[in-house]
This record gives C-alpha cells, structure tokens and sequence, in this order.
C-alpha cells in the first residue's frame, strides 16, 4: 500500500513526512482513526526520504493550492534538516507560502536553538499552546519533557518572531472559554497572534 505522504485539506496541500511526536495529546485524532479522511491513512509504514516528498509533492498540480502546510500525523520538526531541503526545492520552484503546524518542542528536542534555520524557507509557524498553563499543557498533552514543555513551546515562538513573519499561537476549541481567553493573553503578551482551532475528532 501507498504511503500518504501528501493530502489535501481545500486549497492547501499537506505533507506527512513522520509519525514521531514528543507529545502524546489526550484529544488527538490519530489516537482515534487512521487519517482525516476515508481511506487515506496518515500512518506512515516508514520515513519517507527527501527525494520520496518531492516526488510526491511533483505530482501534484501546484497551481491549485493556495499554500503548503508541514502537517501530518507526528511532529514535522523532528525532522526540521530534511524540511529544509524540502523548502529549498520547494521556494525554487513553486510562489506558495510555507507552513509548518508545530508543538513547538523542537528547541527541547534538539537541544539548541533551531529557529534561525528556518529563515528564508518559513513563512508561516503555528504553533499548539493547547493550555493556559504548564500543569494543564502537561495533562492534556503529556509531553515527554514533562511540565517544561510549555515553558519550552514559548520560548521557541517568541524565538521564531525573529526569523519567520507569522508566528501564531493555537488552541482547540474544545477548551472552556476563559482557558481560550487566557491563551490568547499569553499570545499578545509574547507578542504573537493567536489563532482558535476546530477540533477535528
């Protein structure tokens, strides 16, 4: 069987490149079903490489897409050194924006700073807050890096503002709505926007 290493939602073309992910979140959908739609499992049986995106994103018609979104069942960023080829082919031969839809654990993952490689190839990074604290972000998401994990998230998207255009905080809609107030205080505090997903589910 074929992996799904792209898929489309609208007019957005999606790339699942891993099922890796630091976090192991109470409300995710890949916990519940094997993709976002029928018949098109997001489960990967390997890693695709570099040279297997590319040629899956070639085929392609990239003249109906709007924009190209790093998002698929696992954390894009665990693989952020073959994002960056991606990206490189990617801004060479396509007009499209590029985002990336993170948990925003790759500074704790890599243990240094990797926001700067980003530079030139990121347009747009979302990254999930998902809680109004550490306490909450730890029982609702169950990081591998524990309670530090939110703490970490922040700082990687303050980080980002120096080096990516949009930077953007996200929830779910499933939180009571003054946890949603108080996310979209801690995004205006570190001075990024703030963006209220539907939860998918």
């Amino acid at each position: 069987m074929a992996m799904n290493i792209t898929y489309e939602i609208r007019d957005a073309l999606y790339i699942n490149i891993t099922n890796r992910c630091t976090n192991h979140c109470v409300f995710c959908v890949r916990s519940k079903q094997d993709g976002l739609m029928p018949g098109a499992s997001l489960w990967l049986k390997r890693e695709p490489s570099v040279a297997e995106v590319l040629a899956a994103i070639e085929k392609r018609d990239m003249s109906r897409y709007r924009e190209v979104v790093f998002c698929g069942y696992g954390e894009p960023l665990s693989r952020v050194y073959d994002i960056i080829e991606i990206c490189k082919k990617l801004k060479a031969q396509y007009p499209l924006p590029i985002r990336i839809n993170t948990n925003g654990q790759a500074n704790l993952l890599y243990g240094k700073d990797i926001t700067p490689l980003l530079a030139g190839y990121v347009d747009y990074i979302s990254v999930s807050l998902n809680a109004k604290d550490a306490y909450s972000y730890q029982a609702m998401c169950r990081s591998e890096y524990g309670e530090a994990a939110f703490s970490g998230l922040l700082a990687f998207a303050e980080r980002c503002k120096k080096h990516i255009p949009h930077v953007a905080l996200s929830v779910v809609d499933v939180l009571p709505a003054e946890d949603i107030e108080r996310c979209r205080e801690i995004a205006g505090k570190i001075g990024v926007d703030f963006r209220v997903r539907h939860f998918v589910g």
